[in-house]
């Protein structure tokens, strides 16, 4: 029997019972667009977490405060210490010393309420130098950013994101208004362009940055004149071990400490946090499609109770078949293709269905992120699919290929 005729006798097997066909193929249409749109989402929430990643900044290292060493042995949490010095910021951007650093730049700040007229907002502060806008990838927009004579003069003067200027300002130019930051008057010099970020506590456009030098004198009391972070740009991509090479050398030299395991220093460069990201999406990748892979699974051994049903009804039609020549793998090749037709067939409509959810959801959801189907996800879905059907349709087909012509007449 050809292939073409084993396919024909499927749609006619499959015609002859719609309702109980349609049924069946209900399983792998439901797992297959699940497959289709969680693995989706996943590849999605990859591409816009390495989207904002990549957004801080080019080349980009950024060194932390200690956590390595504490009194007694004990460590200290993440970016606590307080070990980083303005000196240290010029100590690396010294390019006789650290020749593959173009630029270094201090941050210090945290939590600040802004207030103008009657409108609140609580946004990120961050205080940091005249170079901020190259080294983090920031345009300005409307105004202008700080100067460095705005640094040294502790000039009361900010730069705002675009999320602030809308929640203080409305439709209005925030620029050369003056708004009140932790109670103090500040003049506003510019505003940033929109860095497309999502939300969250993690907003790029919901900043306020002002310089370091008028944040330690008028907004950060107690916490003195310490560098929270410092943001190293690299002159390339290829050159960031290269830089933080040598920002390590430069501050173990400043902080006399000879043995590097007990550096009061952290530095991560993009292509760690870019690592990290993409183990833990890919996790969250490879357990959206298990899950969905289990109703794959189900809808499989629907598929088995189904082909076993079907033997059973055509038992009598088996043995004329095989009484008038047809042998064994004639019979095996025709349950088989009945099995994998039906499961391809509801595996195409499962990956339309993933298609359309993957439009849709994103329009109704707009914290979720905009699902990426690749086309490798696909063929493997449909493949994955037809050998379902071809796995399961095994045990029923052979079954069938393993009656005997004269009992199966005899079949009732």
């Amino acid at each position: 029997m050809s292939i073409l005729e084993g396919l024909r006798l499927a749609v006619n097997g499959l015609l002859s019972n719609r309702l109980r066909s349609a049924l069946t193929m209900l399983g792998i249409l439901i797992g297959v667009s699940a497959v289709i749109l969680l693995v989706g989402v996943g590849n999605g929430a990859s591409v816009a977490v390495q989207q904002q990643i990549q957004s801080l900044g080019s080349n980009l290292l950024t060194v932390f405060p200690s956590n390595a060493r504490g009194a007694g042995g004990v460590q200290q949490g993440f970016g606590t210490g307080s070990s980083l010095t303005l000196d240290d910021v010029k100590a690396i951007a010294n390019r006789q010393t650290s020749p593959d650093v173009v630029t270094a730049i201090p941050s210090a700040g945290g939590r600040a309420q802004l207030t103008y007229g009657n409108q609140n907002w609580n946004s990120s502060l961050t205080g940091t130098t005249q170079d901020f806008p190259s080294v983090r990838n920031y345009e300005v927009a409307s105004g202008t950013f700080f100067s460095s004579g705005e640094v040294d003069a502790a000039s009361k003067v900010a730069v705002i994101g675009p999320t602030v200027a809308i929640n203080l300002f409305g439709g209005a130019d925030p620029v050369g208004q003056v708004m009140k930051i932790n109670r103090q008057n500040f003049r506003i010099i510019g505003v940033f362009a929109s860095k497309g970020s999502s939300g969250g506590s993690n907003n790029q456009d919901d900043v306020v940055v002002v310089p370091i030098t008028s944040a330690w004198s008028y907004l950060l009391g107690g916490r003195g004149k310490n560098v929270q972070q410092i943001y190293v740009e690299a002159t390339s991509a290829q050159a960031t071990t290269a830089a933080n090479t040598e920002v390590t050398q430069v501050l173990l030299d400043r902080h006399h400490i000879s043995d590097p395991t007990l550096a009061d220093f952290q530095i991560l460069s993009q292509q760690d946090v870019l690592n990290s990201a993409s183990q833990t999406t890919g996790v969250l990748t490879l357990m959206l499609g298990a899950i969905a892979g289990i109703s794959l699974v189900v809808g499989g051994i629907g598929i088995m109770n189904i082909m076993l049903v079907t033997v059973t009804e055509r038992t009598r039609e088996i043995g004329i078949r095989k009484a008038i020549g047809a042998r064994r793998q004639d019979i095996l090749l025709q349950f088989l293709i009945e099995s994998m037709f039906l499961s391809g067939l509801g595996g195409a409509l499962g990956i339309l269905i993933g298609f359309g959810l993957a439009r849709v959801l994103p329009l109704a959801v707009s914290t979720l992120p905009t699902p990426v189907i690749s086309t490798p996800s696909v063929f493997m879905a449909f493949g994955i699919s037809v050998g379902i059907g071809l796995f399961f349709g095994l045990y029923p087909a052979n079954r069938a290929a393993r009656l005997r012509p004269i009992e199966a007449l005899r079949y009732e």
